[in-house]
């Protein structure tokens, strides 16, 4: 849940905004922690919440009850790729690694186009600061394209965020993958 208060009160905000914009909500399917707060606030609006969770996680009754749907994976791996499969953006909010390992992988889809969904950052209270930073370093020192990091949604405001995840065009693959053949000294195609 977050030590701060703010962490709750922005899960409930973002559902209200959700809920707002006609969408509905596709998550791990937890019955813990900020995405339970989302997922029951989504509900009380009204609103679809479908989860999606290994059979592991279910077994160790983590899994919440009361959702509009529920799809039991057999890997994390599945989650992932179902969730990629299933939503049409993605919004992380604070969260520890698996909230990490879920963006990693649709950072990386987006960088290779295997999807063209946007991620956006809820970076409530700086929490994402350091890795934003962490982001910006590798920039800076050659690892990574700015064009990724600039197509990366990080915003403090839910506003703001909706606004740019509703805006996102995806980053031209060829482009960057000549440039890259180029300053590593690959000619071949």
């Amino acid at each position: 849940m977050g030590n701060d208060p703010a962490y709750k009160k922005a899960a409930e905000e973002l559902a209200k905004a959700i809920h707002g914009r006609g969408y509905s909500l596709i998550y791990g399917g937890a019955n813990v922690g900020l995405m339970k707060v989302l997922a029951d606030t989504l509900l009380a609006l009204g609103t679809e919440v479908t989860g999606i969770m290994p059979r592991h996680l279910v077994e160790k009754e983590v899994a919440h009850k009361g959702i509009t749907r529920f799809h039991i994976v057999e890997s994390m791996s599945e989650r992932k790729n179902l969730m990629v499969e299933l939503s049409d953006m993605f919004i992380a909010m604070p969260g520890g690694f698996g909230t990490l390992d879920e963006m990693a992988e649709v950072i990386t889809y987006n960088q290779l186009r295997l999807t063209d969904k946007p991620l956006g950052i809820l970076n409530i209270n700086g929490y994402y600061d350091h890795l934003a930073q962490f982001f910006a370093t590798g920039v800076k020192e050659g690892f990574l394209r700015k064009e990724h990091f600039d197509n990366l949604i990080i915003e403090r405001n839910i506003e703001d965020l909706f606004k740019r995840l509703e805006a996102f065009k995806p980053v031209e693959m060829a482009k960057w993958l000549r440039d890259i053949r180029e300053e590593s000294g690959s000619n071949s195609e």
